[in-house]
């Protein structure tokens, strides 16, 4: 509505492109080689000028962005928490010692273990159907999913229970979307400034510091979530762990809510958790 010459007739092309993330199903994302599977396709498109603004899901935009191009806009974020999906229970508790829960997320896999370490984690990979279909053919037990990609393709009644953010935090910028344009293409870049939603991308700006500052690796678990409490302050909470979930070093952070503190706090909490774990505890 702000701009009416994009809803004329042919103003606006959408490009599908599919990234090595999505075509390479059959290894975990960390031997394929981490951060940049879903975005690098998507990116050399931007900077070759094949698509003016590229959309990500910002769970997956590697911490650098390449040289060239901006990221100025975040969309209201999704619900940032995850779900427990099961035929045969209706929460982590019931299932029983040596059940086998299918993930692709260290990050869950880890917080997982730290509770129930009597429980199986196997690899888990493919799109939201692949998962749920080897749920159903009995590959394992349960999985956990973000609730927003359940919400986002319209199945959400596959959900057995939805977690609380206490129970699993969520990784980094989990159930936001990002726009991103070339530097220096103006018409783009007011377009995406218009669309931008504050509240959010201070949320990322913040949890990306904290991502930044522990130099994040896929083969590490990491999780944060930074939110606008009631109090209208900035709330962070992050971890580190291990992928077995026996060790797991956590911190949290309030501010004032804006870009600038954000970015302040994200990167302390990083640099407190990185010296409290040492170096030897991550893995690249």
């Amino acid at each position: 509505s702000n701009f009416a010459e994009l809803a004329e007739e042919g103003a606006l092309e959408i490009v599908i492109i599919k990234t090595t993330g999505d075509k390479v199903l059959n290894q975990p994302l960390a031997d394929i080689g981490g951060k940049g599977l879903f975005t690098k396709e998507i990116d050399e498109a931007l900077l070759d000028g094949r698509i003016d603004i590229a959309v990500h899901s910002m769970k997956d935009v590697p911490t650098y962005l390449p040289e060239g191009t901006m990221l100025p806009c975040n969309l209201p974020r999704e619900d940032v928490r995850d779900v427990f999906i099961s035929p045969v229970a209706k929460d982590l508790s019931e299932l029983p010692e040596g059940a086998v829960v299918g993930s692709a997320s260290l990050r869950r896999q880890a917080q997982l273990l730290a509770k129930y370490p009597h429980l199986k984690v196997v690899n888990f990979r493919g799109n939201v159907q692949t998962r749920l279909r080897k749920l159903q053919e009995g590959e394992c037990s349960a999985t956990l999913l973000a609730l927003a990609g359940l919400k986002r393709l319209d199945m959400t009644q596959h959900i057995t229970k939805v977690m609380e953010i206490e129970d699993m935090l969520p990784a980094v910028a989990q159930g936001a979307i990002g726009i991103a344009c070339r530097t220096d293409d103006e018409p783009s870049a007011k377009y995406l400034a218009g669309l931008n939603h504050e509240d959010t991308r201070v949320a990322i700006v913040t949890e990306r510091a904290f991502l930044t500052a522990l130099d994040g690796s896929c083969r590490t678990p990491i999780a944060g979530y930074a939110y606008r409490g009631d109090d209208n302050q900035l709330h962070f909470t992050g971890l580190v762990a291990s992928t077995d979930g026996k060790k797991i070093y956590q911190t949290s952070r309030t501010g004032s809510f804006d870009a600038a503190t954000g970015e302040k706090l994200g990167r302390e909490a990083g640099e407190e958790l990185k010296a409290q774990a040492g170096p030897e505890f991550f893995v690249w």
